[in-house]
């Protein structure tokens, strides 16, 4: 299908441009026209096709339809960052608001934009040669694959730059690579997983471009899992796995390189989280007007609207960091502790708002009929990823003090 992207002017079907009533200071007025067509087209499909199905999809830990997969790589945001793969120049500010769209729809279905946009297509795009770039971007931004990103472990996840047990052993024209993997998003129903791993000879991380196909790989879904549900986490076994040496990512020759992919993405995560208290705080605004108690809406109770403000307040203060961290990646001044206070800050005050919204509700807050507890019980997902609070924080004390504080 030809993307609508393709033509500079608006599709008569489409919407005039509206900020989202969360966006209290119009921060999204600030994206480009054609960056607006595509978050209108992005929306209108997210309420008719996406919103009627996540609450199903949530209670069952089902993936979503591939139809899904394939209709948001029409819209061209598979790819978006990448000289191969974007349909227009775009700025990560917009990205961004992509995520917070996505995000305040259903999480996981951001997640699973940041992984394959970022995480997967991120690794290529950072640590591949000019040939794996050609070879394999076009692929995923397409929605002919489907990827993973396996980096943590069983017994390494804050500590992976040093505590990595996944090891490649180079034979040859080949590498072989055995060890585990845990928490793996879509890793057992990806087509092609990033593989990160430690070389047996230098003892540096290196990257792999691995289709699941290969014998050794086994993916297995993470069960019982209560936040995230759509996303289908994963625990990975990788017994003499054999892989070409055109699949290891020929720019990876230390941890550093997978450093700077979750660099490109911790952001995004930050935004997402922003999206995820917007869907909260949505759900929560619609409830007041309709509830009624002691004879009027409970949207006229002071206790109420004081909820209702303070959520306002931790999502308007947070779009205004995620904004700003943004443009400073689009200006090439953005470090690890900008990315990592966006990340720390925003997930922090997502928890708050998600629990002041749940609270508005009452009883019938805890019922998945009315969404906000699948926003709440996200939460706790996003708030742990791409780097924990904890470890967030010291990046950004490093930054701060000179002195770091890891151990």
């Amino acid at each position: 299908m030809t993307s609508l992207l393709e033509t500079s002017q608006l599709p008569d079907e489409a919407l005039p441009f509206q900020t989202l009533p969360s966006d209290f200071y119009g921060f999204e007025n600030g994206l480009t026209d054609r960056e607006k067509q595509l978050i209108m087209q992005l929306r209108a499909y997210l309420e008719a096709e996406v919103c009627p199905i996540v609450n199903d999809l949530w209670a069952k830990a089902e993936f979503f339809p591939r139809s899904v997969v394939t209709r948001l790589a029409e819209l061209g945001l598979f790819g978006m960052p990448w000289e191969e793969t974007r349909q227009f120049e775009n700025s990560a500010v917009f990205r961004g608001w992509v995520a917070l769209e996505l995000a305040r729809v259903d999480a996981s279905l951001a997640t699973l934009v940041g992984m394959q946009n970022g995480l997967v297509m991120g690794s290529i795009a950072v640590a591949g040669s000019p040939e794996q770039r050609a070879e394999w971007l076009p692929r995923f931004a397409s929605g002919e694959l489907l990827g993973a990103f396996a980096l943590t472990e069983p017994l390494s996840g804050s500590d992976a730059a040093q505590g990595l047990r996944t090891v490649a052993r180079r034979d040859g024209d080949s590498w072989v690579i055995n060890g585990a993997k845990r928490w793996i998003g879509n890793g057992s129903i990806s087509d092609v997983t990033i593989v990160w791993a430690k070389d047996a000879d230098d003892g540096q991380v290196k990257g792999f471009i691995v289709p699941t196909s290969t014998p050794g790989y086994v993916g297995t879904r993470i069960e019982n899992k209560q936040a995230l549900r759509i996303v289908q986490n994963a625990d990975i076994t990788l017994d003499n796995v054999v892989v070409p040496e055109a699949n290891r990512l020929q720019g990876s020759r230390s941890f550093r390189e997978t450093a700077a992919v979750l660099r490109l993405t911790r952001a995004e995560v930050a935004w997402a989280a922003v999206g995820n208290s917007v869907g909260a705080y949505e759900a929560a605004v619609q409830y007041a007007g309709e509830r009624t108690q002691f004879g009027k809406p409970i949207s006229s109770h002071q206790l109420i609207q004081e909820l209702l403000a303070k959520s306002l307040g931790n999502i308007t203060s947070s779009i205004g960091l995620v904004t700003r961290v943004s443009q400073m990646l689009d200006e090439g001044t953005q470090g690890d502790e900008h990315s990592a206070l966006a990340k720390e800050f925003t997930t922090s005050r997502m928890r708050e708002t998600v629990a002041w919204c749940r609270e508005l509700f009452g009883g019938n807050g805890i019922v998945l009929d009315y969404d906000v507890i699948r926003y709440f019980a996200d939460a706790e997902a996003i708030y742990s990823y791409e780097g924990t609070r904890e470890m967030n924080t010291l990046i950004v004390g490093r930054a701060i003090t000179g002195r770091a504080a890891f151990v």
